[in-house]
Order: structure tokens, then sequence, then C-alpha cells
């Protein structure tokens, strides 16, 4: 998948005043928040490829958090930290609120997993993910209008 660090435009919504959220989008974040987290990649990667390219970055974030998760399962230490860490960059510019979901929240739950996962190391990785000490992200959504 191609990388896009452009920043979105200057209209982008940063609030949920307006939006009403997609089946696909929708279906997308149900299966992150259900730890399907391939099947979710999946869902927002054909969002993905067809939004506008300002837009490509807040999708792209999200996956790659999603993408994070299915390598910390299968104990990819290395791959589960760098995705983690490029989604919550990607993410950051949608902060607080866009298209429909909390991103600042999303960005720090995100974020706490990430220092997790870097203070287990590769060797921890195993434990932390069999014994976790906090949930994992959920992508929170705000109410609709």
């Amino acid at each position: 998948m191609p990388i896009s660090d452009a920043e979105p435009s200057s209209g982008h919504q940063n609030e949920a005043s307006t939006f009403q959220m997609n089946d696909d989008f929708r279906q997308g974040i149900a299966q992150f928040n259900t730890g399907q987290f391939y099947a979710c990649h999946d869902t927002l990667e054909a969002i993905w490829m067809a939004v506008d390219h300002a837009e490509k970055p807040f999708y792209q974030g999200i996956l790659q958090i999603a993408v994070a998760f299915y390598h910390l399962h299968n104990l990819n230490w290395r791959g589960g930290a760098i995705l983690l860490g490029e989604g919550i960059n990607r993410l950051r510019r949608f902060e607080p609120i866009h298209e429909g979901v909390d991103v600042e929240n999303l960005v720090d739950q995100s974020f706490a997993w990430l220092e997790l996962v870097q203070t287990a190391g590769e060797e921890g990785l195993a434990a932390l993910m069999e014994n976790p000490p906090e949930p994992l992200p959920k992508v929170p959504l705000v109410a609709e209008t």
C-alpha cells in the first residue's frame, strides 16, 4: 500500500456535526473493536483506496493500528511496534474528532499500548499479549447528528 503523508485539506472535518458514517466504515470499526484485525484491514483498505487523497492518512492510520495488533497477536514485535507508531502518527493530524471517530481517544489508547509493547520488548511480547494489563484499543465513536 502506498504511503501518503499529505496534510488533509483545510476542509477536513474535525467535528462530528454533520458526518454520517457509511456502512463499510461502520463494519471496519466493528471488526477492529471485536479484535478481527485482519478483516478490519481488508475492509478499511477498500475504503482507503477509494477516498480522496486528503482523507487517505485517516483511514490508513486506523488500518495500520489494526494491522499492528494482528502482528502483535502473532508475536511479531517489530512489525507491531512499527505499525502502531506509524498509525498513531498518521492519526494525530485528525485529532480531536474526525469522520465520527474520537481520534484523540484512539491515539491515546494506542500510544499507551505502544509504550507497553516497547517496554515488554521482543522477549516479553508473548507474556504481554497473554495477560494484557489494559484492554486493547477500541475505535471510539461520537454521536452522529
